[in-house]
C-alpha cells in the first residue's frame, strides 16, 4: 500500500496500546464515521463534501480540512484512482504528511551536550505541571538524570504540586518561596543541576495564568533569557502543554506563547477525555510545531510520544 512507507521502522508497542485507548472517544464519536464514509462502491463529490463535513464536526478546523481534502483529492484525481479503499490510503497518507512537518527529531537526547534543558509553558488547568511529572518519570524511567525547577512562583500551590510530582517521579525539585524572582529559580536550579545534582535534563515549569497577560508573557522572555545565558542554546526544547478538550481554543493559546518563547512542540493532555481528537491535526497545520508527546491518562506512566503514523491508525481504527 502507498502508506506503507510512512511507517517508522520501530514502533513502542505500549505507546500504539496507550493511544487506541485514549483515542477510543474519538473513535466512537463524529471522526469513527470517516472509515464508514470510504465503504462507498464509488468516489463521488457527495463523498468528499461528508468527508469535509466530518472532519469539521471533529475539530480539524475549516483550514486545515479543505487543505487535507483537496490534496487527498489531487492525488487521487492524478493517480486515476477509483477504487474508495486506495482513495482512504491516500487520506491517511496526507494525515501523516501534515503530522510529521518535516519535524526535526527531539533535541533532549544529544550526547554531547551536558545539561538539555526543556522549558514547558501552559495556561493553568491544561495539566501542564501533571506533565512535567509525567515528563520527568518517562526521561527516568530511560536512564536519565532528571532536575525539576519550580519557576511558576505565582501560586504556591503550583510549587507544592510540582514537589508532589517530583516525589512520585524520584527526581529533586528546586524552588523558592512564593512570589520569588522566577528567573532567580531557574538560575538556581541551572547550577543546582551542573554541580550538586550532577542532571542531563532540567525540566522548567513556568506560570500559566493569562496566557494574554502582557506582563506573563514578559515573564517567560525573562525565564528564557536566565536559560540562555547560562547554558548554551538553552532551552534546547520549549514545549507548550494544550489541553485537547478545549479544541480550536488551544489554537489561540499556543500562537500567544510561541510569539514570546518559541514553541518547539506541543504536549497534548486530556486526549482520553475528548471525543474530537481531531485537533491533533489543526496544532501541527496551523502552528506549525509538532506534537511530541501525548497525555493518555491520570496515572505517572500514562504519556506516549507521539508518532504520527501511530496516531493516525489508531484514530481511523474501526471499533
Amino acid at each position: 500500500m502507498v502508506f506503507q512507507r510512512f511507517r517508522r521502522a520501530t514502533v513502542d508497542p505500549a505507546d500504539q496500546q496507550k493511544l487506541d485507548q485514549s483515542l477510543s472517544k474519538t473513535r466512537r464519536g463524529v471522526l469513527g464515521r470517516i472509515g464508514t464514509i470510504f465503504q462507498a462502491n464509488e468516489i463521488t463529490e457527495e463523498l468528499w463534501e461528508e468527508l469535509e463535513e466530518v472532519l469539521i464536526m471533529g475539530d480539524v478546523g475549516v483550514d486545515t480540512t479543505m487543505k487535507l481534502v483537496a490534496a487527498t483529492r489531487d492525488r487521487v484525481a492524478q493517480a486515476g484512482i477509483k477504487r474508495t479503499d486506495e482513495a482512504y490510503a491516500l487520506l491517511k497518507e496526507e494525515m501523516v504528511r501534515i503530522l510529521q512537518a518535516d519535524a526535526p527529531p527531539l533535541d533532549i537526547d544529544n550526547p554531547n551536550r551536558l545539561l538539555t534543558v526543556v522549558l514547558v509553558v501552559g495556561v493553568n488547568g491544561s495539566g501542564k505541571t501533571t506533565s512535567i511529572g509525567k515528563l520527568a518519570h518517562y526521561y527516568r524511567k530511560r536512564g536519565r538524570r532528571v532536575v525539576l525547577a519550580a519557576a511558576d512562583t505565582f501560586r504556591a500551590a503550583a510549587i507544592d504540586q510540582l514537589k508532589v510530582w517530583g516525589e512520585r517521579a524520584g527526581v529533586s525539585v528546586i524552588s523558592h518561596m512564593p512570589g520569588a524572582d522566577p528567573g532567580a529559580v531557574v538560575y538556581d536550579a541551572i547550577r543546582a543541576s551542573q554541580e550538586s545534582r550532577d542532571a542531563d535534563i532540567l525540566i522548567i515549569d513556568t506560570a500559566g495564568r493569562l496566557h494574554t497577560n502582557y506582563n506573563l508573557m514578559k515573564e517567560m522572555e525573562k525565564i528564557r533569557n536566565v536559560a540562555q545565558r547560562q547554558v548554551h542554546k538553552a532551552p534546547h526544547e520549549v514545549l507548550l502543554v494544550l489541553d485537547a478538550t478545549t479544541g480550536q481554543n488551544a489554537i489561540t493559546q499556543a500562537s500567544k506563547f510561541g510569539d514570546s518563547v518559541g514553541v518547539t512542540g506541543v504536549i497534548l493532555t486530556k486526549l482520553d477525555s475528548t471525543a474530537k481528537g481531531g485537533v491533533v491535526l489543526a496544532i501541527a497545520d496551523q502552528l506549525g510545531v509538532p506534537v511530541r508527546f501525548v497525555g493518555t491518562g491520570e496515572k505517572i506512566e500514562d504519556l506516549a510520544e507521539f508518532d504520527p503514523w501511530v496516531f493516525v491508525e489508531s484514530l481511523l481504527e474501526h471499533e
